[in-house]
């Protein structure tokens, strides 16, 4: 069962966003606490900041050495001489964006890759949201967003080790020696995603006595975009972003044709629209309690791209929804 990965870890990007690459250790119950937190002996780690309060990322040879050819905002592919090893934090903004500067609390779009330095293999490149000055943020990450202006295309290197701590992050296969490449397109303030109606050529679906439903996928190629069909109008409370939502689910791959999970026939599942892949998020958002519905969800809105790192990663996901119940989600 696909449970605990389709629902519960349906993060709102597969990778780049998990708290695994980007978020900053908080640590743990062991003695030694070092041992989950970035090391601060380089002088990237404590960075000075100009008039403006925007921190001063130095350039240098190792991210001016990076050539990034792809349209902004749509694809990236980063090339540069390896083995390369980064010594500190280097960010060099390769594009200089015509928009206003970004600045903190501010939520960007942006689009993400990430390379090992060792050998320029990719890590996986994705749509990804965050937030300037998040102070959960790892300081490599924070380097591509912070005081650019919109538009901007910025590559950072930075040493594993500054990262991650001495552990690196076994995770993603990345050590303490390792350096990394990262490429970020700085697109603009996140908007909403919404659903396009799916009206040519939508699946089909019926319901057994037990209220399961079948769906027959149509042929051809998968849609390329989040495409919503309402089965049935709800007549109950609209659900808004962020609230948590008790629903029944199926979920089908359309590359594969299979069901890789469901909650029909067992307890309906409930979370909040935030903490769930930004497609299905979408799909939910604006519609009433008691909604049946089909969505069709690209790749770039569930797990990313095909070497994403998660086993549906690559594939267009296909979920029959039935909601059941919204209310806000309580304060933390």
């Amino acid at each position: 069962m696909f449970r605990t990965t389709t629902l519960r870890r349906l993060a709102p990007v597969a990778l780049l966003a998990a708290s695994t690459l980007v978020l900053a250790s908080c640590g743990s119950d062991n003695k030694d606490k070092t041992s989950s937190k970035p090391d601060k002996s380089s002088a990237s780690a404590s960075p000075t900041k100009d008039a403006n309060g925007c921190t001063k990322y130095p350039s240098g040879k190792t991210s001016e050495g990076v050539k990034v050819s792809g349209d902004f905002g749509t694809k990236q592919t980063a090339t540069f001489t390896t083995p390369l090893k980064a010594t500190g934090l280097e960010r060099t903004v390769l594009d200089k964006g015509t928009g206003a500067q970004t600045k903190s609390g501010e939520t960007l779009d942006l689009l993400i890759s990430v390379y090992l330095g060792k050998d320029g293999k990719a890590l996986g490149t994705q749509p990804v949201s965050l937030t300037v000055g998040d102070s959960q943020m790892i300081q490599a990450f924070t380097a591509g967003i912070d005081c650019v202006p919109i538009g901007s295309r910025v590559v950072v290197a930075a040493p594993a080790k500054d990262m991650y701590g001495p552990q690196g992050n076994t995770q993603l296969g990345i050590t303490a020696e390792d350096s990394l490449v990262i490429v970020t397109d700085v697109i603009g303030d996140k908007q909403p995603l919404v659903p396009q109606e799916w009206k040519k050529n939508p699946p089909t679906v019926k319901f057994n006595s037990k209220g399961t439903p079948k769906l027959t996928l149509p042929g051809g190629k998968p849609p390329a975009d989040l495409l919503l069909k309402v089965l049935k109008p709800g007549t109950g409370d609209v659900v808004k972003a962020g609230d948590t939502v008790t629903l029944d689910y199926q979920g089908t791959s359309w590359d594969t044709g299979k069901i890789f999970d469901q909650s029909y026939g067992k307890q309906p599942a409930s979370f909040a629209t935030d903490q769930v892949v930004e497609g299905f998020g979408a799909a939910l958002v604006g519609q009433k309690v008691g909604t049946k519905l089909v969505v069709s969800i690209p790749p770039k809105y569930a797990y990313g791209e095909k070497g994403a790192g998660q086993q549906l990663s690559g594939q267009t996901l296909v979920f029959v929804i039935d909601i059941q119940k919204t209310a806000a989600t309580a304060a933390q």
